[in-house]
């Protein structure tokens, strides 16, 4: 009896660390994408001088495309299960989610920097984290990179 508890245990313990090492894989991918993103939105706001909430979205779509590719094929992988849905599918389903996060980021960003007063960069830093953690990182995970049961 001991034993099996011990197995169940150790089975346990593995689907807890193979799940945060899940979880910081895509957080790295999150992080080349939003470093990405957030230089292109730097850039073209002080050099083209276009407004930020647009420049988020330009940074937006290229640090979306390096943060799918990286996901598909180095963060949600597994050798034992298949994807349930395919690239096409998939892609589609980012589309969404990263529509959904740009208009968060560049509404929430925008909110906080009119009613904070702080400078765009620093509050999109803040927005960025909340929507990266709370919601992109659920929905990639679950809906878009859902493994095939």
């Amino acid at each position: 009896m001991i034993g099996i508890l011990k197995k169940e245990s150790k089975i346990a313990s593995n689907k807890w660390v193979q799940r945060a090492f899940v979880f910081a894989k895509a957080q790295v991918s999150a992080f080349i994408g939003g470093v990405l993103d957030y230089s292109i939105m730097v850039f073209v706001t002080e050099v083209f001088h276009v407004h930020y909430t647009i420049s988020i979205a330009i940074g937006g779509i290229v640090g979306a495309l390096v943060n799918f590719s990286l996901n598909r094929y180095w963060t949600f992988p597994t050798k034992q299960q298949r994807y349930e849905h395919s690239a096409k599918k998939q892609l589609l389903k980012f589309v969404l989610v990263v529509a959904n996060s740009i208009v968060l980021k560049s509404s929430g960003t925008y909110l906080v920097t009119t009613f904070l007063r702080m400078d765009y960069k620093i509050s999109r830093l803040f927005v960025d984290l909340f929507v990266s953690i709370a919601i992109n990182y659920n929905l990639q995970r679950y809906w878009v990179f859902k493994n095939a049961k």
